[in-house]
């Protein structure tokens, strides 16, 4: 029975992925607009940001969302398979759950934040067009 369950969630996943991606790819939102200096600023402290993650999970997607919506520039690592950078994410994170985005901090040390909500969050808090306004 076990097996059935599998393969039926296995099928499923086949199925929709491309309606899923190709959704994604329909509804891309529309990008806040920054002066050059501050975007270039944004691009420099997102330059060590990594998110790692998984292309056709919703969740991810739901992430990459928000960094498109906010003109991010951070890096995509996929997790799903075996591999440098699954690697990576279980020795740092301790799990293989996605998103999880990778935050070095300025003493040295990481934070590894799961959770889309909380790294969308993080994300509107650090970089949004509140943030923005305040800078200039």
């Amino acid at each position: 029975m076990r097996i059935l369950i599998r393969y039926f969630f296995r099928t499923l996943r086949a199925v929709l992925t491309p309606f899923l991606l190709l959704g994604d790819k329909l509804t891309t939102p529309k990008s806040i607009e920054r002066d050059p200096a501050h975007q270039a600023r944004v691009d420099a402290e997102t330059s060590e940001l990594a998110l790692y993650q998984f292309p056709a999970c919703p969740f991810c997607v739901k992430v990459r969302r928000a960094m498109k919506r906010l003109a991010l520039n951070i890096e995509l690592r996929n997790a799903q398979h075996a591999g440098e950078h699954r690697d990576a994410l279980i020795a740092g994170g301790g799990k293989a759950q996605v998103p999880c985005l990778r935050i070095p901090r300025p003493d040295g040390s990481v934070e590894w934040m799961y959770e889309s909500g909380d790294i969308i969050r993080y994300l509107e808090d650090r970089f949004g067009e509140d943030t923005r306004q305040a800078a200039s």
